[in-house]
C-alpha cells in the first residue's frame, strides 16, 4: 500500500446492536489539519470503479491492512461527503476489541486510506482534492479533522447515547 495517503475524521460514527457502524467517513468542504479539503464529487469515479469490478473498500483497525475488522456494506458519496456503513466482525479478536471500545468512546474515528488522482494546491498551503481513489476505511483513535463529532449506541442505547450527547456538549463547551 506503498503512498497510500490517510484522512481522518470523527464524523458521528454510530456504533449499534449486532456491531453496526455507521458515519461520515470524510466531510467536503472542511479544511484539516493537514491543510486538505475534499471536494464534492472527489469519490464518485472511484466507487464507480469498484462497482463496476466488484471490488470493495476495506474496513480496517487503525490503517494496518493486517487487521481487518469487518466489512463495509455500503459506502456512498452524497451532499454531506462520504457515508459508510458496515459490520464489525465480532468472530475476529480485534472486531470485539474495536467494539468494546467504541461502545465505551475510547475510539470514536473514521479515517480513509486514498490515492490522491487529482488536486488543486491551495494558497497557503495544502490542496483542494479533487479525485481520489479510496482504499480503505479505518476506525482510528486520533483523526485528523478537528470538526468531528461523535454518537455511539450500544445494547443499552439510551445509557451510551446520554454518554454520547454529555462528550459532545464538553467538546462544544471546550471550543468555545
Amino acid at each position: 500500500m506503498t503512498g497510500l495517503e490517510t484522512k481522518d475524521y470523527r464524523p458521528g460514527v454510530v456504533v449499534s446492536e449486532g456491531a453496526v457502524v455507521s458515519g461520515y467517513a470524510s466531510v467536503f468542504e472542511l479544511r484539516d489539519q493537514g491543510g486538505d479539503i475534499v471536494m464534492p464529487g472527489a469519490y464518485k469515479a472511484a466507487l464507480a470503479r469498484l462497482a463496476a469490478s466488484g471490488g470493495r473498500v476495506r474496513m480496517l483497525w487503525q490503517h494496518d491492512p493486517a487487521q481487518p475488522i469487518g466489512l463495509w456494506d455500503e459506502v456512498r458519496e452524497d451532499g454531506h461527503g462520504l457515508f459508510v456503513k458496515g459490520r464489525l466482525l465480532t468472530e475476529v479478536a480485534r472486531g470485539r476489541e474495536a467494539a468494546a471500545l467504541m461502545a465505551a468512546g475510547a475510539v470514536d474515528g473514521l479515517s480513509i486510506g486514498y490515492r490522491t488522482l487529482r488536486a488543486e494546491k491551495l494558497a497557503g498551503g495544502g490542496r483542494r482534492l479533487l479525485e481520489l481513489e479510496l482504499w480503505e476505511v479505518s476506525l482510528v483513535t486520533f483523526p485528523m479533522l478537528p470538526a468531528a463529532r461523535v454518537a455511539a449506541k450500544s445494547a443499552a442505547p439510551g445509557l451510551m447515547a446520554e454518554l454520547a450527547q454529555g462528550l459532545e456538549a464538553a467538546r462544544t463547551a471546550l471550543r468555545g
